[in-house]
C-alpha cells in the first residue's frame, strides 16, 4: 500500500483518536495522571518513556498518548502549586530553577538557572510567544503545513493577544521613532520591524504554560511522575546489530527510592530525551554516550556547540506609574538584535534592597542627587509595591562563538560545567552595540519621554547599570562611555540555552540519536540557533509536530 494511502488513513484515524481523547480530556490543573514519583510501581512497561516534562515534551506526550501508552518523568514539581509561577511576577522563582555552573559569566544565583518544573521554561519565563522565522523553518527542513497546524494546536490553549497599555505602547512607538520599522501590528510571525507578539498570560494575568497542553492527553494512556530524577538510560545489544538499543531507564523519587521503567516489546517503542539543553547532553553522557574523555562513550558531538543568546539591558526609573507588563513588544532589527521591554515588576525583598541601595550609591556619587531622585531610589526598595520603572533589553541573535558542557560528577543531581563564551566573537559584540544604540534612541524618543526622568541623561542610566547587581563580573569605568565594554561588563543570560545535541552531529533529521536504536532527543538541545525572539512557541510546536510524525510512522509500520 502506498505512502499516500497510508497518509490518508493516518489522518483519518488520528482524527478519530484525537476527537475521542479530547472528549474525555481533563482540565489543568486537575490531572488524574499527574502523580508524585513515590507512587510509581517498582517496575512498569510503556510504549514511550519521555525524560523531562518541559516545554516540548508536554506537547509531545499529549500527542503520543492519543495512540500509545506514555510515561513522563519530570524531576521538578507542578507549576500549579505556586501562584508565583502561574501569575505575573518577576521570573526566576527560587526553588523552581536550579543553579548551574556557568564558567564564563559570574552572576547572582537567579540568572544561573535551568528549569526544573513541569512545563519547563514556559512555566518560568516572561511569557512572550512568537513563531520562528520562515527561513528558520525552511533551514530546519520542517513541513510548513504541519508546522503551522502544530503552532495553532498550542495556541488554542496557551497564547493570547497582549493588552498593550501605556508603557508597552510607549516602547513600541519609541522603537518606530528610532527607525525599527515597519509597524507590523499584532502578529505571531517573525518579521523585521516593530510588532506586538503573543503572550501566555490571559486577561486576568494568569499564566498558561506548556503543562496546560496536557489537556489534550488521553488520561487513560499517560502517567506523569513528578520529582522523578532519571539516573541513566539502559542499553542492550540489538539482535547482532552493531548499534546498542535503549530499552529502559532507572529513576528515583524525592526520597531516593529507585524504580525501573521499561519499553514494551515493540520495535516502534522508544525513549525520548527532552530534559532541556543542559539536562539532555548531561544525561546522554551519564548513560555512556558522548565524548570519550568524559565517560568512555561511543560517539562525539554531545555537549559541544552549547550556546545562549547574550542579553544586556538598561533599567529606566519612571516619574509616573507604570503597568505590570512582561514582554509584549519587540523590535526585530536588521543587525540581528531584538529589543524588548518589561515594566512594574515585583521582586523579593533582598533584591529590592540591593537595587535601591545601588541606585542611592550611584546618585550620591554623581551630581544627579536631588530630593525627587533620592525619593525614587528609596521607593525602589519598597517590597510592598511594584517597581516604578522598567527595563529595556537587547537579545543578541545567533551568537557565532559557541561553548561546551562538561561533567563535574556522575551524579545527575549535581550540575555540569557550562561555558557559553559570550561576546568572544567581534561580530557578536557588534550586534550588542547596535542593539544598545537602538535602546538609547528609544529612551531618548519623544514617545517614551513620559516614562523617564528628564534630568537623568541616557549616558547616566548606562553608568547606573554599573552599580546594579546585574552579575558578578568586574565593572570598568569605561563601560559608561564604551558600548563594547558595557556589553561585556553587563552581559547576562536570557535563558535561551540551545545546542549540545544538534541535528547532524548527535541526532539525525528525525531526532534519533546517531549510533543508537530506540532513542531520540526532542528539545532545544538539537537547535543550531534559538528560533525567533523567544523559543517557547517553537518548542511547543516541535513537540506536537514530532508527536504526529512518530504516530504516523507507528501506524504505517504496524499496518503493513
Amino acid at each position: 500500500m502506498g505512502f499516500g494511502c497510508w497518509g490518508f488513513i493516518y489522518t483519518f484515524l488520528t482524527g478519530i483518536l484525537f476527537f475521542h481523547s479530547f472528549c474525555y480530556s481533563e482540565k489543568a490543573p486537575n490531572y488524574s495522571f499527574l502523580l508524585k514519583a513515590t507512587s510509581a510501581p517498582a517496575n512498569a512497561n510503556y510504549d514511550y518513556i519521555i525524560i523531562g516534562g518541559g516545554t516540548a515534551s508536554c506537547a509531545l506526550a499529549a500527542t503520543l498518548s492519543q495512540g500509545a501508552n506514555v510515561l513522563v518523568l519530570e524531576r521538578g514539581g507542578s507549576p500549579y502549586d505556586n501562584p508565583k509561577v502561574t501569575d505575573v511576577v518577576c521570573p526566576g522563582l527560587p526553588g523552581a530553577r536550579s543553579h548551574h555552573h556557568l564558567s564564563n559569566i559570574l552572576c547572582p544565583r537567579w540568572v544561573l538557572n535551568a528549569d526544573r518544573i513541569l512545563g519547563g521554561g514556559s512555566a518560568m519565563n516572561v511569557g512572550f510567544y512568537m513563531h520562528a522565522s520562515a527561513s528558520y523553518i525552511k533551514e530546519a527542513g520542517w513541513n510548513e503545513i504541519l508546522v503551522n497546524e502544530s503552532y495553532q494546536w498550542a495556541e488554542k490553549l496557551v497564547a493570547f493577544k497582549p493588552p498593550m497599555l501605556q508603557w508597552q505602547s510607549a516602547v513600541r512607538d519609541g522603537l518606530l521613532e528610532a527607525g525599527v520599522s515597519p509597524n507590523n501590528g499584532f502578529t505571531y510571525d517573525h518579521l523585521y520591524g516593530t510588532k506586538a507578539g503573543g503572550i501566555i498570560f490571559d486577561k486576568d494575568g494568569h499564566k498558561h504554560c506548556a503543562a496546560d497542553l496536557l489537556e489534550y492527553a488521553d488520561p487513560i494512556k499517560i502517567k506523569v511522575y513528578l520529582h522523578a530524577t532519571v539516573y541513566n538510560i539502559l542499553f542492550r545489544s540489538n539482535n547482532g546489530s552493531p548499534k546498542p538499543q535503549a530499552y529502559g531507564v532507572i529513576f528515583t523519587d524525592a526520597l531516593g527510592t529507585k524504580y525501573t521503567a521499561y519499553l514494551n516489546n515493540n520495535s516502534m517503542n522508544e525513549i525520548i530525551l527532552s530534559a532541556g539543553a543542559i539536562g539532555s547532553p548531561q544525561l546522554l553522557m551519564l548513560s555512556g554516550i558522548g565524548p570519550v574523555d568524559e565517560l568512555q562513550a561511543q560517539a562525539n558531538g554531545i555537549g559541544q556547540d552549547m550556546a545562549d543568546n547574550p542579553m544586556n539591558f538598561v533599567f529606566v526609573p519612571s516619574p509616573n506609574p507604570v503597568e505590570v507588563s512582561l514582554i509584549q513588544v519587540v523590535g526585530i532589527t536588521k543587525s540581528d538584535s531584538y529589543i524588548e521591554a518589561a515594566s512594574g515588576l515585583s521582586i523579593g525583598s533582598s533584591w529590592a534592597q540591593k537595587i535601591s541601595g545601588s541606585i542611592l550609591k550611584f546618585l550620591l556619587k554623581t551630581s544627579l542627587a536631588s530630593k525627587v531622585l533620592l525619593e525614587m531610589a528609596l521607593a525602589t526598595g519598597n517590597v510592598n509595591e511594584t517597581i516604578r520603572g522598567g527595563v529595556i533589553l537587547q537579545k543578541t541573535n545567533v551568537p557565532i562563538f559557541k561553548g561546551n558542557l562538561k561533567l563535574l560528577s556522575t551524579n545527575p543531581n549535581l550540575n555540569p560545567l557550562v561555558t557559553f563564551n559570550y561576546y568572544k566573537e567581534p561580530e557578536d559584540l557588534k550586534k550588542c552595540v547596535d542593539g544598545m544604540k537602538t535602546i538609547m534612541s528609544v529612551i531618548d524618543s519623544k514617545a517614551f519621554s513620559k516614562f523617564r526622568y528628564g534630568q537623568i541623561p541616557v549616558q547616566a542610566l548606562m553608568e547606573m547599570m554599573l552599580y546594579l547587581p546585574v552579575n558578578m563580573r568586574k565593572k570598568h569605568l569605561s563601560a559608561s562611555i564604551s558600548l563594547e565594554q558595557f556589553c561585556i561588563d553587563i552581559v547576562t543570560t536570557i535563558w535561551h540555552y540551545h545546542g549540545g545535541c544538534q541535528v547532524g552531529k548527535v541526532v539525525d533529521t528525525n531526532y534519533r540519536v546517531l549510533g543508537v536504536d530506540a532513542l531520540r532527543v526532542i528539545n532545544g538541545s538539537t537547535f543550531n540557533s534559538s528560533p525567533g525572539t523567544n523559543p517557547q512557541a517553537t518548542l511547543m510546536m516541535l513537540g506536537r509536530y514530532m508527536g504526529q510524525k512518530i504516530l504516523q510512522e507507528r501506524l504505517s509500520t504496524n499496518g503493513k
